[in-house]
């Protein structure tokens, strides 16, 4: 008796267990991977956790389950339901990524059903292979762009159609295709497949020039991004007729007038789109009085206007390295809206008092008119901070110095404040180009900031705070800037890279799944002044999740804030300009039902677009930095430079160089070395065992640059210094 109990035991355990995970896999909206199904169904002790691994491999053994993925299952009546979009295609086979974010899924050629890169699909008949799990399309349930950009190369001694999207061969022109364009030029094409052979082919459709000009290859990521460079002329007339009309005693009517305060604007030399301006003063109690003035571009747009149509298609201005593209057009943007020092604009005033500790007290914001006193730039403003304007400096800055030294005054309380608030303060590693009279990029180096900039740039965070807070004390409709918890995985190579660099990283380590904003800060506090620095900063930036809009005061973790939005650049950003509307209706009514039934869903509706368009267009600033850092580095191959290695993959090492500049190296132009990826941040010489790792210093040689990718290519030039 006792031995068939032995014998039963583990099989009514596992017949339990089998029990709860069908019925877990049931209730999921989607495949859950092992670890969730372990924490859904609570295993705590090593018994369960044994019961549990096994029942998993007989129910995968009798089609009780079914891998969706890697270590992901789901009961086989919904395999059929795994939403995918296709990311990369190759001429053999394709990569599909789950909507559920597990990994990437293998795609036979034959099994693609026609889909290609972009398209939404559903997939049947998921396997768990040797090297990873593999399907086949069963339906394209939504196309992808089929008009794309790429570049006219020789392939066998044909002209091929090499797309800049991730389709990894080139595609075959049709014979439809008018003969406009040659090898090397960048152009348009339209994917089609050929009607006899099912083949993927490209009709050329348009022809911007030669592939090697970082200009030419911006105007085609402009299209590849479907960013529109031309307003339409309905648009165009509308902003015309808006910036035309003078301001009018009616326009002045309930506005506080601001004309006489000492006002003034802090951009960089070459800003036209002017949409910000400070005061500040002291008070008598030790504390600061901030107004911060934002240009009233909602007056300006009418809701649901055409003008007010395309801003909300843009979303956001795109800045490239030989040009902006606005949101608004110049007649609004650089005229009517732009807070130019000795005229009268219509203002958005945000009022805030704070006590000596740069706390909060209470804020108003009120409808306005103000005169800027002087068009303050970046640079001179440092140089009056650290002592070294000259005489017609100072004499340009008499009317606001004062404003001037009690904001620098207030940025320095509220720089404290935020460091013990946990704020996480990243150097910017933004790159500035610098173009000859031929448009071509002839140097780049990283951007500055100094003490001006970053006074303006706690004012405004201060500006934003303020209008958040009233939004939620009110409880309307809203655009809030959210910057949700890093991802725990991320945080975990983060705390590697740490461990490897010799930075310790207890903090984030204690914390595990949960860190605050203030362990990252002093992380980054750890690494300050180290070989490591650069690498730990730029670490902390990947691992941190995307900001973004949302109707919900979900907080700001960089920033360590319950509350945060974006109020102080609605020329450039439309959820700026959004709120202004929202808040401007605030100010005409208190009668809540009514902000619901107006703003609702314009809220949802303008925070989805807008972080769309702001994903679009980093996208595509940062395609745009590739061509013209590639185009800079053609004028420099051969050369030698010393750099830090940004990032570790499987055949070789991203290479950083002082001036921003990033290239690859393969681990083949190591010589004598045998160099194995760990997996994880390194390389390893299995014969040495020297380890390279992220944030080891290198130097290298530059080898290659095509403008059209952007992709620079270095080897290795020597000892690591």
């Amino acid at each position: 008796m006792k031995n068939l109990q032995k014998e039963t035991l583990p099989d009514r355990q596992n017949g339990a267990m089998r029990e709860k995970i069908l019925l877990c896999l049931r209730k999921a909206e989607h495949s859950l991977s092992i670890r969730e199904m372990r924490q859904a169904l609570r295993l705590t002790s090593v018994q369960k956790k044994k019961n549990f691994f096994c029942a998993l491999d007989e129910m995968k053994a009798a089609g009780e389950i079914v891998a969706s993925g890697k270590n992901r299952f789901c009961v086989p009546e919904k395999a059929e339901m795994v939403e995918a979009t296709v990311v990369t295609l190759s001429r053999y086979f394709a990569f599909v990524r789950p909507d559920s974010g597990s990994n990437d899924i293998f795609i036979p050629s034959e099994k693609l059903n026609g889909a290609v890169v972009g398209d939404r699909v559903t997939l049947c008949n998921l396997q768990e292979g040797g090297k990873g799990p593999s399907a086949e399309v069963k339906a394209v349930t939504e196309k992808g762009p089929r008009v794309v950009t790429g570049t006219l190369r020789q392939e066998e001694g044909k002209t091929v159609f090499l797309p800049d999207c991730a389709i990894r061969y080139g595609l075959a022109i049709t014979k439809k295709s008018a003969p406009l364009a040659k090898e090397g030029d960048k152009v348009e094409a339209r994917l089609c497949r050929n009607a006899h052979t099912g083949e993927l082919e490209a009709e050329l459709l348009k022809d911007y020039g030669r592939a090697g000009s970082a200009k030419i290859c911006a105007d085609a990521i402009l299209d590849r991004y479907g960013i529109a460079s031309r307003f339409s002329k309905e648009a165009l007339a509308e902003a015309e007729a808006s910036s035309s009309r003078k301001i009018s005693e009616d326009d002045l009517k309930g506005r506080l007038d601001l004309r006489k305060a000492p006002v003034c604007t802090i951009d960089d030399a070459g800003a036209k789109d002017l949409d910000d301006a400070i005061s500040v003063g002291r008070t008598r109690d030790g504390g600061f009085r901030l107004g911060v003035h934002i240009a009233d571009v909602s007056n300006y747009l009418a809701p649901d206007g055409v003008l007010d149509q395309e801003a909300r298609s843009r979303g956001t201005s795109v800045y490239f390295a030989d040009r902006v593209v606005p949101m608004l057009p110049e007649a609004l943007s650089n005229g009517a809206c732009s807070l130019n020092a000795g005229e009268d604009k219509l203002t958005f005033s945000a009022l805030v008092d704070l006590d000596g500790e740069g706390n909060i007290l209470s804020y108003r914001f009120r409808k306005s008119v103000i005169c800027s006193k002087v068009r303050g730039v970046y640079a001179e403003v440092n140089s009056l901070f650290d002592g070294t304007a000259d005489r017609d400096l100072c004499r340009k800055y008499f009317p606001v110095i004062r404003s001037l030294h009690a904001a620098r005054e207030l940025a320095a309380v509220l720089k404290k404040q935020s460091e013990r608030s946990g704020t996480i303060d990243l150097e910017s590693t933004e790159p500035e180009f610098t173009l000859g009279a031929d448009g071509v990029c002839r140097d780049v180096r990283p951007r500055k900031s100094g003490e001006a900039e970053r006074m303006i740039e706690c004012l405004m965070i201060t500006a934003n705070r303020a209008a958040a807070m009233l939004a939620e004390s009110e409880g309307i409709p809203f655009l809030y800037r959210v910057h949700e918890q890093p991802d725990s995985e991320r945080v975990e190579t983060l705390i590697h890279l740490a461990d490897a660099a010799g930075i310790d990283a207890g903090a984030l380590r204690r914390h595990g799944k949960k860190p605050a904003p203030a362990d990252f800060s002093a992380l980054l506090a750890q690494a300050k002044g180290t070989p490591a620095e650069k690498v730990i900063s730029h670490q902390v930036l990947r691992t941190m999740a995307k900001a973004r809009y949302d109707t919900q005061a979900l907080g700001h973790f960089g920033l360590a804030l319950k509350d945060y939005c974006h109020f102080t650049s609605p020329i450039r950003r439309y959820p700026d300009t959004a709120i202004h509307r929202i808040l401007s209706s605030l100010l005409a009514t208190k009668d809540k039902a009514a902000l619901d039934a107006r703003f609702t869903s314009f809220a949802a509706e303008a925070a989805r677009s807008s972080s769309e368009a702001e994903m679009r267009a980093m996208a595509a600033e940062r395609d745009a930095e590739d061509c013209y850092m590639a185009e800079y580095m053609t004028q420099h191959i051969g050369e030698t430079y010393d750099g830090v290695v940004s990032g570790v993959t499987q055949h070789g090492l991203f290479v950083e160089l002082e001036n921003s500049v990033e290239g690859f190296v393969p681990m083949e132009s190591f010589p004598d070395a045998d160099y194995r990826f760990d997996g994880e941040l390194s390389q390893v010489d299995a014969k040495t065992h020297k380890r390279i790792t992220i944030g080891c210093p290198l130097r290298v040689r530059a080898v290659s640059a095509d403008v059209a990718s952007g992709r620079i290519d270095f080897v290795y030039a020597g000892q690591e210094k």
